[in-house]
C-alpha cells in the first residue's frame, strides 16, 4: 500500500517532469517547520542582523514511512563584518524527494539602515548556484518506449532579493530567494522541471509576559504561482531565557510540537514534530525536524545576542 502511495504522491509533485503531461505548479522550495531559526535561507537580509556569528544545521525528514518522502539537510552561517551595517551570510541546502535531489549553494549580502532610533530596515541581495538531478531508474515506468527517461542533472543560477523591518522587539520581512524562473532541459531540448518564483511573507512580535516568560507569536507566508497559498502560524514561549516550547500549524496540512533548549549562551539545540492533517497521515507516521545552532559574541558584545528571533 505505501508504494502505491509513493507512486501517486511522486506523480502529483513530478507532474510536468514527465513529458506529455499538462504541467502543474508545485511549492518547490524546502519546508521547515522551525523557519524562525534558519530565516537567512529564504530572506538575505537577514544576514547579520542577529549581531553575532551564527551557525545553524538543520535535518528534517519529512512523512516518516513513506517511501521516496521529502528529505531536506540545510546549513547557514551569517554574521557582522565589522563594517557598519554590513552583513554577510553562507547556505548550503540538499534536498531530496522521490527521484529527484536539489543541491543549493548561496551567499548573502546584507545592509541595514536606521529608520530611527528602534527601528532598523535591512536589504539583502542573495546570489548562488542549484544543482538538480533526477533519476528516473526510481520510477515505475509502464511504457518505457513513451519516451527516453534517461539520468538528467543540470546546474542553475539561483538570484534573489529581501527586505528585513526590525526592532528588538517586533520584525516582518518580504523575499523571493530565487528570481530566477528556471526551466531544466534534457539532451533533446524537452523541458524536464521547471522551477518557479517563490514569495516570502515573515512576521513576528515578542511579548514580555514576565521576568521569567516571553512569548512570540509568528507567521510565514508562502506563494508561488499555480499553487496554493502556504500559510505557517507559530507560537513559541521562553522560559527562564533556557527554555522554548511552541505549537504550530500549517494551513490544510500539519500541526506541530516545538521545543529548544539553550544549552550554554553560545549553544542551542530544538526539535520538532508535525503530524498530518491530511489524508496523508494514514501512510506516514509525521515529520521530524532537529537543529543546532552555535553562535559567537561579537568584538562590540562579549556577548550573543540575546534577541529571540
Amino acid at each position: 500500500m505505501h508504494n502505491h502511495i509513493y507512486k501517486i504522491v511522486v506523480f502529483i509533485l513530478f507532474t510536468g517532469v514527465l513529458v506529455g503531461f499538462e504541467p502543474l505548479e508545485a511549492q518547490q522550495d524546502s519546508q521547515y517547520t522551525q523557519y524562525m531559526y534558519n530565516t537567512v535561507t529564504v530572506n538575505p537580509a537577514y544576514a547579520g542582523t542577529r549581531g553575532s556569528l551564527s551557525m545553524t544545521g538543520l535535518y528534517r525528514n519529512q512523512w516518516v514511512g513513506l517511501e521516496g518522502a521529502p528529505e531536506t539537510l540545510n546549513f547557514s552561517l551569517n554574521s557582522p563584518i565589522g563594517i557598519q551595517g554590513v552583513g554577510l551570510g553562507f547556505s548550503f541546502t540538499s534536498d531530496k524527494l522521490g527521484p529527484s535531489s536539489e543541491s543549493l549553494v548561496t551567499a548573502d549580502f546584507s545592509y541595514t539602515i536606521p529608520v530611527s532610533e528602534a527601528l532598523n530596515l535591512s536589504f539583502g541581495i542573495k546570489a548562488g548556484l542549484s544543482i538538480f538531478d533526477l533519476d528516473p531508474n526510481k520510477l515505475t515506468i509502464y511504457n518505457p518506449n513513451d519516451y527516453d527517461l534517461s539520468r538528467k542533472n543540470s546546474s542553475s543560477p539561483v538570484a534573489g532579493l529581501g527586505l528585513y523591518l526590525h526592532s528588538d522587539r517586533w520584525y516582518m520581512g518580504l523575499s523571493t530567494p530565487n528570481l530566477l524562473e528556471t526551466e531544466h532541459y534534457d539532451e533533446v531540448q524537452v523541458s524536464t522541471a521547471t522551477e518557479k518564483l517563490h514569495a516570502y511573507f515573515i512576521g513576528g512580535y515578542v511579548f514580555d509576559l514576565n521576568e521569567s516568560l516571553k512569548l512570540k507569536p509568528a507567521v510565514l507566508v508562502k506563494a508561488v504561482s499555480g499553487a496554493p497559498l502556504a500559510v505557517d502560524l507559530s507560537a513559541n514561549a521562553l522560559i527562564n531565557n533556557g527554555l522554548i516550547l511552541g505549537l504550530a500549524y500549517r494551513l490544510d496540512a500539519a500541526v506541530s510540537g516545538m521545543a529548544g533548549f539553550q544549552i550554554s549562551d553560545n549553544l542551542m539545540i530544538g526539535y520538532a514534530y508535525d503530524y498530518e492533517t491530511t489524508d496523508l497521515s494514514r501512510y506516514n507516521s509525521g515529520s521530524h525536524e532537529i537543529f543546532l545552532r552555535f553562535e559567537l559574541g561579537t568584538r562590540f558584545r562579549g556577548k550573543v545576542n540575546p534577541r529571540f528571533f
